[in-house]
């Protein structure tokens, strides 16, 4: 069974930067996506980005694009999300999960992700 364990939320103020961390375990596969979703209080949880693990590809949702960026490193399992410049609509708890039948790195429905992790929160605040 695939396990996520996410890592680096906080409080920080506007214009500050961050950075989440996913930790994928019992990985049967070698072609997956990893993707970052978020959830702020009383909306839907909505994509932000992605990441192919087999030719790492990457998908950014317009509101993150050129403050946020996904990486990976395999060998440890890890995906990484660097945001900066961060704003206080950006506050949300940031989930992490997997699709684990398709290694396309793009905007999926919630549903096609088979995994997720806990949760972490970022607040961003003065």
């Amino acid at each position: 069974q695939v396990q996520l364990v996410e890592s680096g939320g906080g409080l920080v103020q506007p214009g500050g930067p961050l950075r989440l961390s996913c930790v994928a375990s019992g990985l049967t596969t070698d072609a997956y996506a990893i993707a970052w979703f978020c959830q702020a209080p009383g909306k839907e949880r909505e994509g932000v980005s992605a990441i192919s693990s087999s030719d790492g590809t990457k998908y950014y949702a317009n509101s993150v694009k050129g403050r946020f960026t996904i990486s990976r490193d395999n060998a440890k399992n890890t995906v990484f999300l660097q945001m900066n410049s961060l704003k206080p609509e950006d506050t949300a708890v940031y989930y992490c999960a997997a699709d684990l039948d398709s290694d396309y790195a793009e905007d999926k429905p919630i549903y096609e992700y088979e995994s997720w992790g806990q949760g972490t929160q970022v607040t961003v605040s003065s």
